[in-house]
């Protein structure tokens, strides 16, 4: 981040010297927000439920963005967004969703499962197609290799002596 002279008034101590608290001149401004995994599971499901023409008030009311939904149920499907285990729960609310959350971890590790095989599936076609690519390369340089032999074989010595005396 850069400081103009105008950023520092503020800042500077009676010797001269720039603090570095965090109550800055753009400390003000808007910080990056932060969605724990149990609202982005909370909102991917009530996404879901709603009907067509609700969820855009879903999106407005919470001020999410599409791309938040499908990013979020990406990562869901993958695995990789999961809520916190049954121990971290307040107590209260425990006893039902237990039960509930045993069977989501089932279906979650089912398509986690899938999704992981699918990224092996992707993986291992990429690397047949690189192997292809560089058994052709190879192959063309071999080629070019004998060409470039036969061109020195089949060309006669020129070596030119001088008039003899």
């Amino acid at each position: 981040m850069t400081l103009t002279i105008a950023d520092t008034r503020d800042l500077r101590a009676e010797n001269g010297v720039v603090s570095s608290s965090s109550a800055g001149p753009r400390s003000d401004q808007p910080r990056r927000r932060a969605f724990t995994s149990e609202y982005k599971l909370a909102m991917v499901a009530e996404y879901d439920r709603a009907a067509p023409g609700e969820r855009g008030a879903l999106l407005r009311r919470e001020g999410l963005y599409h791309s938040h939904i499908i990013e979020w149920r990406k990562a869901r499907d993958a695995g990789m967004l999961v809520a916190r285990p049954a121990a971290e729960q307040p107590q209260a609310r425990q006893g039902k969703q237990n039960e509930q959350a045993a069977s989501r971890r089932r279906r979650r590790g089912q398509s986690a499962e899938q999704a992981e095989l699918e990224r092996l599936r992707r993986q291992n076609e990429k690397l047949a197609k690189d192997l292809a690519r560089t058994q052709a390369a190879l192959d063309i340089m071999g080629k070019a290799h004998a060409l470039l032999e036969l061109l020195c074989e089949s060309e006669e010595p020129t070596c030119e002596q001088g008039p003899s005396t």
